[in-house]
C-alpha cells in the first residue's frame, strides 16, 4: 500500500482531507480488473451485459460471481506502511468486497466531534451488513444452475450466438442417446407395441388407398389416429421404402425388427423435431420472454428442449407426441403475433395429427370466442366467420378422402375409429380420478358401461367450465374498451396506430383508463394471451383427470404449456412460484410414467433423464423457502423414494399384483388435483393483472371517458425561459425541462403544468416536478 503522509493531507478533522485520504489508501488495481460496483452489476443483473434488452433493477446479490467468469486477478499482497494508524500486514482484497478503508480499523484515528461513531457500533453494523449478504446470497443461490452458468460462460467467451445451436446438438444427441435403447413392444411376439403400429401404419398407408386406411384390419393395431397422422405415415412409407421395401412389405414384414430399419424410425422421430417442435419452441421463447434478456429465453428453449417426459415418451417409447405439441405451441406463436387465422389452422392440424389435442381444444375456443367478442360489431362478426370458415375449410381439406368420396359412410367410420368409445372407461392403471377412485368403487362393475362415458363427459364439462368462463369474462371486461391499451396491451403501436390521449380519473387506477377512441386492432395480440398458458395447462389437466379412455401418456399434454410458463426464472426471483410447482408437476408425472417405463426395460434411461434435467436447470427441494409446495415436494419425492425402494426390495402378493401401480396412481392423482387447484388460482391471478377485479359503474365510466377542455398553454417565467435557451438539445436528458414539458399531454402532464402556474415568478421548481 502506498505511504500516506499525513502533512500532503492537511488536517485529520478536515472532511474533504478525509475524502482524499480515504481514496488515496484504497489499494490500486491494474486496468484489466473490472471494478467490484462493475462486476457486482453485471452479477446481480438477469441481461447479458454486453446487450441489454429491458432495464431490469438491481439488487445487492454478488455471490454468483466467479474470479474465472469475470477475468478477475488476485490482487498483490500491499507492502509495509509507516503511516500510522495502519496495519502493516494488509490481507488481500477480495473481488467481491468493497477496497478496505485503513482509517476505518486505526484506533489512533478520530472523527469530528459531529461524524464520531464508536468501533463497537461501525463492527456492529458490518456484522448485520454481513448477516443480510448472508441472507441475499441463500436467495440467490436457489437460482443458480449449470444451464445459467453454462450460458454465462458462452457469453463471456463470445460465443453467444452458438448457445442455441449447441443447445439443439446437445438435445439431440441426448435422444439419440435414449433411443439406442428398447423401444415399445422390443423382441415381444405377437401384440409388439407402439413402435409396431407406427411400422405398420407406414405399411398399411403405402399400399392400400386412402379410402380404405380406416377401414382395413388387419387384428392388430388399426389405424386409429386422425388424418395428418396417417399423412405422415405415408411419407415415411415412401421414403423407407425406397431405403429397403422389406421394411415395409405388405402383410409379410409383421414385427419386423433390424438395426437398420430402427436407425431410421429413430431418425424419423428427431427429423419431425427439427422441422416444427424445435422452430416452434424456439419462436416461443423469443415472443413470450421478449421483454427478458437473450440468456433467459436460452435458457428457456433448454429447459423445454430437455423436459424428460417428452423425451423418454418420443425416443424411448417411440410415438410422434412432438409434432402434435409443436403444432400447438406455433398456434400459441401466431396467436401471439396477431395471426389469429393462421394460428387456428395450425391448431387445427394439431387436432387432425393426434385427436388428445382435444383437451386444448376448450382453451383455444374461449381465446379466439374473446378475441371476437371484444371488437366492435360488426368487426366481432367479421371475424369470427373468418376464423370459422378458415378452420372448418382446413378440416374438409384433410378429411378430403373420406368427405368426397362415398359420404357420409367413409367419414363416420373414420370418426369411429378415432374415438373408440367401445374400449372401456380406462385400460391401464393412469393416475386420474377414475383409477383412483376405482380402489373403493368399481366403476365398471356397479355402472353400465355404456353410462360411464356420459359420466365422464359431465365431470370433464365441469372441469374445463371455470378456466374457459374466465377467459370468456376477462375477454368481456376488455370489450371495446381495454382491448389496445398500452397498459394491458404492452405492444408498441405501429406509427398509424398511435393511441389517442385520454383523461385518467383520480379516483380510479391507471389500468382502469378508457382506451383511445380508435377502433382495436385484429392484427395484435390480445391481452388475454397471457392467459391462454393457464388456460391450456387448466383445460388439459381436467381432461386427464376425468375424461373418458385416458393413457399415462397424456400427461404430456399438461405438461407441455407448463413448461412454458415455468422457463423464465428471474435470477433475483425470492419468492416461491410458477418454476417450484412446474418441476414438481414434471418430476410427479416421469413417477406416473414409471410402471409403462419399467415394463419396456428403460429404467436407466428413465434415472438418468430425470436427473440430468433437475442438474441442468439447477432444481433442489431442500432449497426452497418454507412454503406449501416446499412440504408438498417433500412428501412427494419421499414417498417416491419409498415406493421404489419397496418395489425393489418387496415382492407384492399374490392377492394384489398391482399393489405399486396402485399407490403410485394414488399418490400422482393427488398431487394432480392439487395442481389443478393451483393451476387455476394462478389463472384467476393472471386475470386480475389483464383486466382487474371488476367492472365499473356507469357513473365512473362516463367521468373516465369525459373529454376534459385542454388546460392553457402554459407561461413560463423569465428565469425558466432564459434557462431553456441557453440549455438548447445538447442538455437533453434525464433532468433536461424539455423532456418533461414534452409530455404535456393528458392528466399528468396537466397536473404538472397546475403546478408549474402556481409557483412565484423565477421558481426552479418545475425542474423537479417529474
Amino acid at each position: 500500500m502506498d505511504s500516506l503522509p499525513e502533512e500532503r493531507y492537511g488536517r485529520m478533522g478536515d472532511s474533504h482531507s478525509l475524502r482524499v485520504r480515504t481514496l488515496k489508501a484504497t489499494p490500486k488495481r491494474s486496468a484489466s480488473v473490472t471494478s467490484a460496483a462493475s462486476a457486482r452489476s453485471r452479477a446481480e443483473s438477469e441481461t447479458d451485459y454486453e446487450e441489454i434488452l429491458a432495464p431490469k433493477p438491481r439488487h445487492s446479490y454478488a455471490h454468483l460471481l466467479q474470479p474465472w467468469l469475470y477475468n478477475y486477478e488476485a490482487p498483490t499482497t500491499p507492502a509495509t506502511s509507516t503511516s500510522p494508524g495502519i496495519n502493516p500486514v494488509a490481507k488481500p482484497m477480495s473481488p467481491l468486497r468493497s477496497p478496505p478503508n485503513p482509517y476505518l480499523h486505526s484506533r489512533n484515528f478520530s472523527l469530528p466531534a459531529n461524524l464520531q461513531v464508536s468501533q463497537g457500533k461501525i463492527n456492529q453494523s458490518r456484522q448485520a451488513g454481513s448477516d443480510a449478504d448472508h441472507v441475499k446470497f441463500a436467495k440467490l443461490d436457489r437460482t443458480d444452475s449449470m444451464a445459467r452458468r453454462w450460458v454465462k460462460w458462452m457469453a463471456k467467451v463470445g460465443m453467444r450466438d452458438w448457445v442455441v445451436p449447441l443447445t439443439i446438438a446437445g438435445n439431440i444427441w441426448v435422444k439419440w442417446a435414449v433411443g439406442l435403447g428398447p423401444y415399445s413392444g422390443y423382441a415381444t411376439p405377437p401384440i409388439y407395441g407402439d413402435f409396431e403400429a407406427q411400422r405398420h401404419w407406414m405399411e398399411l398407408t403405402l399400399h392400400l388407398p386412402a379410402k380404405e386406411w380406416y377401414s382395413y384390419s388387419s387384428g392388430l393395431w388399426e389405424l386409429d389416429y386422425p388424418p395428418l397422422t396417417a399423412y405422415v405415415s405415408y411419407l415415411c412409407g415412401v421414403i423407407g421404402n425406397a431405403v429397403n421395401p422389406s421394411w415395409f412389405a405388405f402383410k409379410t414384414s409383421k414385427g419386423f425388427e433390424s438395426p437398420e430399419h430402427k436407425v431410421f424410425m429413430r431418425g424419423s422421430v428427431i427429423v419431425m423435431d427439427l422441422l416444427i417442435y424445435i422452430p416452434a419452441l424456439w419462436w416461443f421463447s423469443r415472443l413470450w420472454w421478449h421483454n427478458r434478456s437473450r440468456r433467459t429465453q436460452q435458457i428457456a428453449l433448454l429447459t423445454t428442449l430437455f423436459q424428460p417426459a417428452l423425451l423418454l415418451i418420443d425416443n424411448g417409447h417411440f410415438q410422434y407426441n412432438s409434432v402434435m405439441l409443436g403444432f400447438t405451441v406455433l398456434a400459441i406463436d401466431l396467436f401471439h403475433s396477431g395471426h389469429n387465422l393462421l394460428g387456428a389452422i395450425a391448431f387445427v392440424c394439431s387436432l387432425c395429427f393426434k385427436q388428445m389435442a382435444l383437451y386444448y381444444s376448450p382453451a383455444i375456443f374461449a381465446y379466439l370466442l374473446g378475441r371476437c367478442l371484444a371488437l366492435p360489431s360488426p368487426r366481432n362478426v367479421i371475424l369470427l366467420s373468418k376464423i370459422a370458415a378458415v378452420t372448418i375449410s382446413t378440416f374438409i381439406i384433410l378429411f378430403s378422402p373420406w368427405i368426397f368420396k362415398d359420404f357420409p359412410n367413409l367419414l363416420i367410420q373414420s370418426v369411429i375409429r378415432i374415438f373408440p368409445f367401445n374400449r372401456g372407461l380406462f385400460e391401464d392403471k393412469v393416475a386420474n380420478f377414475w383409477c383412483a377412485t376405482n380402489v373403493v368403487v368399481k366403476w365398471r362393475r356397479r355402472f353400465d358401461p355404456k353410462h360411464l362415458p356420459k359420466l365422464a363427459t359431465f365431470l370433464t364439462f365441469l372441469g374445463i367450465l371455470p378456466p374457459m368462463v374466465h377467459m370468456l369474462g376477462v375477454s368481456l371486461s376488455l370489450r371495446g374498451s381495454r382491448a389496445e391499451d398500452p397498459i394491458t396491451n404492452p405492444v408498441s403501436p405501429s406509427s398509424s396506430q398511435r393511441p389517442i390521449p385520454t383523461r385518467i380519473s383520480s379516483n380510479l387506477p391507471r389500468s382502469a383508463s378508457l382506451p383511445p377512441k380508435s377502433v382495436p386492432s385484429t392484427t395484435r395480440p390480445f391481452p388475454t394471451i397471457q392467459l391462454l398458458p393457464w388456460a391450456l395447462f387448466n383445460s388439459s389437466l381436467a381432461f386427464f383427470l376425468f375424461s373418458f379412455q385416458v393413457h399415462e401418456k397424456s400427461i404430456l399434454l399438461p405438461l407441455l404449456p407448463l413448461t412454458l410458463l415455468m422457463d423464465g426464472r428471474s435470477e433475483i426471483d425470492e419468492g416461491v412460484g410458477t418454476w417450484e410447482w412446474g418441476v414438481l408437476v414434471n418430476n410427479v408425472a416421469m413417477f406416473s410414467m414409471w410402471p409403462l417405463l419399467q415394463r419396456e426395460k428403460l429404467a436407466l434411461q428413465y434415472t438418468v433423464v430425470t436427473l440430468l434435467w433437475n442438474y441442468l436447470i439447477g432444481y433442489n427441494p431442500i432449497q426452497i423457502p418454507s412454503s406449501f409446495v416446499k412440504f408438498l415436494s417433500l412428501f412427494a419425492y419421499a414417498a417416491i423414494g419409498a415406493l421404489h425402494c419397496a418395489e425393489w426390495l418387496y415382492v407384492p402378493p399374490a392377492r394384489y399384483p398391482h399393489l405399486f401401480p396402485v399407490l403410485n396412481v394414488l399418490l400422482c392423482s393427488s398431487i394432480y388435483g392439487i395442481a389443478y387447484l393451483w393451476g387455476m388460482k394462478k389463472q384467476l391471478e393472471a386475470g386480475w393483472a389483464v383486466a382487474g377485479l371488476g367492472e365499473y359503474t356507469k357513473s365512473e365510466m362516463q367521468s373516465v371517458t369525459s373529454s376534459p377542455a385542454p388546460p392553457p398553454p402554459l407561461k413560463l417565467s423569465e428565469a425558466a425561459t432564459t434557462y431553456m435557451k441557453n440549455s438548447g438539445p445538447a442538455s437533453a436528458g434525464p433532468h433536461s425541462p424539455s423532456r418533461f414539458l414534452s409530455v404535456n399531454e393528458g392528466d399528468a402532464a396537466s397536473i404538472r403544468a397546475r403546478k408549474r402556474r402556481s409557483m412565484p415568478a423565477g421558481s426552479n421548481v418545475f425542474l423537479n416536478a417529474a
